[in-house]
Order: C-alpha cells, then sequence, then structure tokens
C-alpha cells in the first residue's frame, strides 16, 4: 500500500494525505435472557485529501487498485482547485509538526486466553440471567458489548509513513425495576483500548454486575431536594464530563475561531489555580488513545489549562499554522471516507494533593454527586446542563442519605474557579459513549475529586 501511495505523492505537484483504515466492528446485544444481536461488520477503503491553491479537496474510494487511487486523488485535486475558485479564505500552510513514521500500535496483547465468540455470548447471557435473579426489584435487564480493530497506513508528501493498528473494547450493564408504581433504571459502562481481558483488568464483570444492582436500589431509596446553589463534591466521571463537553470543545480551534468562551483567553486566568486540564492521546488503556493522528502527526499530551491559566488550544495543522502553535496529534477521521476534524483524545484534569475523606468532612451542608444520568448538554459559551446519576446529601461532614431528581447547571469555566480542593485519587472512565461532533469518536475523559460549587435543580424545584 505504501509503495502506491509514494507514486501517487510523485505523480502530482499539490500535497497529499492518504489514508487507508480498515475497521471490523463485533456487537453483542443481551436483553431479558435473548440475544438480540450477535453481528460483525467490516468497512476499508482509502480517504484522500489534498491542499492546492489555497484550499482542501477530498475523494475516497473502497476499491483499492491503483488506478482507482490515482483517480480518486486527482478528483481530490480538482476538488480543491473548485473550492480555491470560489472561496477568498484560503490557508496560509501547514504548521511543521513532528510527523510519524513507523509502526504503530496501540494496546498490548493480554497473556490470558481471548474467549472465543460463543464462551463471550455465554458469558454475557449468564451476566444478564444474574442482574434479573439478583434482587425481587429487578424487572428487567440489558447487557452489551462492542469490541472493534482498526488498521490504518497514513502516508503524506511530507513525510509521514505509519502502520497504526488500534483495538477498542466496551461494555454496559442495564438494570430496570419497579415499585409501587415508580420506574427506575441503572447502568455500569466501561470502555478502553485493549481487548475482552483488559476490559476487566481492574473490575470484574461480577463487580459490576453487583455496583449495577445497588445503584438502582439506592435509587429507589432517593428522596428529592430542594434545588439552589450547592458546595459539592464532583466523582471522576462527572469531571470527565464537565472536562470534555463543557471545557474541551469550547478549546478545539475551529470552535475558538467561530468565538467559542475560550477565544481570546490564552494567558489568562480562567480557573482556580489548582486546575491543571490537558489532552493526552498517549494514556494507558483508556478509550481515545490514539499514537498517530489522521494527518500523520504523531499524538501527544496538549496542555490546556496550567494551574488556572489557559495555555493552549487543540488545534490541526492548518489552525495550528494560523495560531502559531504546535499540532498535538488532534486531526481524527472517523471512518475512511470522512475528513479530518479537530477532536479530543484523553482530556482530564490533573489530581491534586486533597484526601476525599478531608474533602467531605469540611462541608456543613452539600452534596455528592456519582456520573451522568441521562445526558445533558453543553454549548460553545461553556453553560451546561447535565442530569446526574447518583447524589447524596451531605450534612455535618458526613455522606447521609440518597437524593433524586438531580442537575447540575452553570459555566464551566466559573464552575472551575470556584474549585478549592482537588483529591489525589484520580481515575479514567467516561464510560461506553462517543462523542459526535458531526463524527463518531472514541474518546475519553476523567480526573479527581473537584470541590467546587454549582447550581443544582430538584426534580420538585422551580
Amino acid at each position: 500500500m505504501f509503495e502506491k501511495f509514494k507514486d501517487l505523492v510523485d505523480l502530482v505537484d499539490f500535497h497529499l494525505e492518504l489514508r487507508f483504515h480498515r475497521r471490523e466492528i463485533s456487537n453483542l446485544s443481551i436483553k431479558n435472557g435473548s440475544l438480540r444481536d450477535a453481528s460483525s461488520s467490516e468497512l476499508r477503503g482509502v480517504g484522500i485529501r489534498a491542499l492546492k491553491n489555497g484550499s482542501w479537496g477530498f475523494a475516497a474510494t473502497s476499491d483499492l487498485s491503483y488506478q482507482s487511487l490515482k483517480t480518486s486523488a486527482l478528483e481530490a485535486g480538482k476538488a480543491a482547485q473548485k473550492a480555491a475558485a470560489a472561496s477568498s479564505d484560503k490557508i496560509e500552510g501547514l504548521a511543521s509538526a513532528e510527523m510519524a513514521r513507523g509502526d504503530f500500535k496501540t494496546y498490548s496483547e493480554s497473556a490470558e486466553y481471548e474467549p472465543e465468540l460463543a464462551e463471550k455470548i455465554d458469558t454475557l447471557l449468564t451476566c444478564d440471567k444474574k442482574i434479573r435473579e439478583s434482587d425481587e426489584l429487578v424487572e428487567g435487564s440489558a447487557v452489551g458489548f462492542t469490541e472493534q480493530i482498526n488498521k490504518k497506513y497514513i502516508f503524506t508528501s511530507d513525510g509521514a509513513k505509519a502502520e497504526v493498528q488500534d483495538k477498542k473494547a466496551d461494555i454496559s450493564l442495564n438494570a430496570f425495576g419497579g415499585r409501587s408504581g415508580r420506574q427506575e433504571k441503572a447502568k455500569v459502562s466501561k470502555s478502553i483500548t485493549g481487548d475482552w481481558n483488559r476490559l476487566f483488568s481492574n473490575k470484574s464483570l461480577r463487580q459490576m454486575r453487583v455496583d449495577v444492582i445497588k445503584i438502582l436500589k439506592e435509587k429507589f431509596k432517593a428522596e428529592k431536594i430542594e434545588g439552589g446553589i450547592y458546595k459539592v463534591i464532583l466523582d471522576p466521571a462527572l469531571v470527565g464530563v464537565l472536562a470534555h463537553e463543557a471545557i474541551g470543545h469550547t478549546v478545539e480551534a475551529d470552535f475558538v475561531k467561530s468565538g467559542s468562551a475560550a477565544r481570546g483567553k490564552i494567558g489568562e486566568v480562567v480557573a482556580s489555580d489548582l486546575i491543571t486540564m490537558v489532552d493526552d492521546g498517549g494514556l494507558c488503556d483508556a478509550s481515545g488513545k490514539i499514537l498517530v493522528d489522521d494527518e500523520g502527526v504523531k499524538a501527544g499530551e496538549t496542555v490546556i489549562i496550567e494551574n488556572g491559566v489557559m495555555k493552549n488550544y487543540l488545534h490541526n495543522r492548518e489552525t495550528a499554522y494560523e495560531f502559531s502553535a504546535e499540532p498535538g496529534g488532534n486531526a481524527r477521521a472517523y471512518n475512511y471516507n470522512d475528513e479530518p476534524l479537530i477532536r479530543m483524545t484523553n482530556t482530564y484534569i490533573k489530581p491534586g494533593n486533597d484526601e476525599l475523606e478531608n474533602m467531605i468532612s469540611e462541608i456543613d451542608e452539600g452534596l455528592y454527586l456519582k456520573g451522568l444520568g441521562e445526558g445533558g448538554q453543553a454549548d460553545s459559551t461553556a453553560e451546561f446542563m447535565f442530569d446526574v446519576e447518583r447524589a447524596y446529601k451531605i450534612e455535618d461532614g458526613e455522606i447521609d442519605r440518597p437524593v433524586k431528581g438531580v442537575t447540575i447547571t452553570g459555566q464551566a469555566y466559573d464552575v472551575l474557579k470556584s474549585v478549592d480542593a482537588i483529591s489525589e485519587e484520580f481515575e479514567i472512565g467516561l464510560g461506553r459513549g462517543y462523542c459526535g461532533k458531526w463524527q463518531r469518536a472514541k474518546v475519553d475523559a476523567g480526573g479527581p475529586y473537584l470541590r467546587c460549587q454549582v447550581k443544582v435543580g430538584g426534580k420538585n424545584s422551580g
């Protein structure tokens, strides 16, 4: 494949980026004891992007013959030329970067035996059954598992020549129950870069099953609360949601150019001096791990906020040139026929020096908040609203009782300015989902426990 790519680069007089991508996806879905889905699919092809006369052109093909690749490369060049003629907004250049060369593998093979498909199905069916049998409250259950294996060849006119292998796996356990006409549901999910065995390396499937039942039972004990401004402890999952959704998107350079809340903030204080936030494509087994982005740039750590001061935005090579910045490997495309966009990888707030127990003990009245509930929203102004999966009242420095119907709202940078304690404990784990910025992308997020102030909405508040 690389020989064909080199021949195409030598053939034309404009910049080319060529990306072969093969993705294999396997899905298993079980509900109430029935196997609903056991499917697999494969997608493969080549995406070709051309930079000519200050504009991009793009073409893609699933035909891997040299003739088809040549035709697509020329079509990409023609598309760039047409775009240049129709626009006065020209791309002035691409930032220099450390271009990837060689073989890159995002995961290590587990030394343990990898179960066959039939074994995985049996294991998940058993798990689903045990969820329903574990407590009389449980009326229904669902278990889902997905694995995707990716292989890429990335070649560019200015030096990238990388073979990339990537494997990701995720799982979710769901329990549904009812009592006295009241319905509740609970979910536990996890996603990693790696295989089936790595997915359960720090928490077993059994423990996940125990957790989902515990969450469901707690929901039936929860009481309503009044809305208002509360001192709260956010757990790592909610910190990750805040970092990704409410802060991370505002620092993606394409959104910055459109006027996001982060525009013009480089060098300014935007958070408590306890806050350091990064985006890191090389982070251990996190599900957003990439070693090479889809422009052929080596991925690494970008410090977004350091000790409360905005330091960097997230860039592709085009915006990095425009902002006189260094690309950090944040140009990502989901499929071969998608163009790369500026995307996060693993976005998190770094841990601090406080102990969670002490952080809680210093709150006279507040809330301990865990996990994202039914969803939420955030926009380019950094305003957000998130449902909380689990919430607990804190009284006189102790966690007292579960409460329900909690949402948190605010302006994310204001929330970060209110942070007065950050735990030593740290966790990455956004869950099973994808980021949906025009294309899907596997990402991850997390952090320590944060103590801060937020506006809380209760179901019985106006």
